[in-house]
């Protein structure tokens, strides 16, 4: 799978995980702070993609995702 195709999958996840306003433009950049998410949403949005793309993320590389960017980096990177 390709990065574009990674990311335009995990926005799908953030946007259902998060429950995402409709219209919301999400990209890269994106941060979770950004869009209002706690601790646990966190870590419901982990459990959701490491269950869609079969992996499993190490408590040091979770610690660095702090947008979209980063969590499709991670997942690429786990490949």
């Amino acid at each position: 799978m390709d990065r574009a195709a990674i990311l335009e999958k995990v926005i799908e996840v953030v946007q259902d995980t998060l429950d995402v306003e409709e219209g919301t433009t999400l990209g890269d950049a994106t941060s979770f702070e950004d869009l209002g998410a706690d601790s646990f949403d966190l870590l419901e949005l982990v459990t959701a993609l490491e269950d869609e793309f079969g992996l499993t993320f190490d408590d040091e590389i979770l610690q660095k995702i702090k947008t979209i960017g980063d969590a499709v980096d991670a997942i690429v990177d786990a490949q």
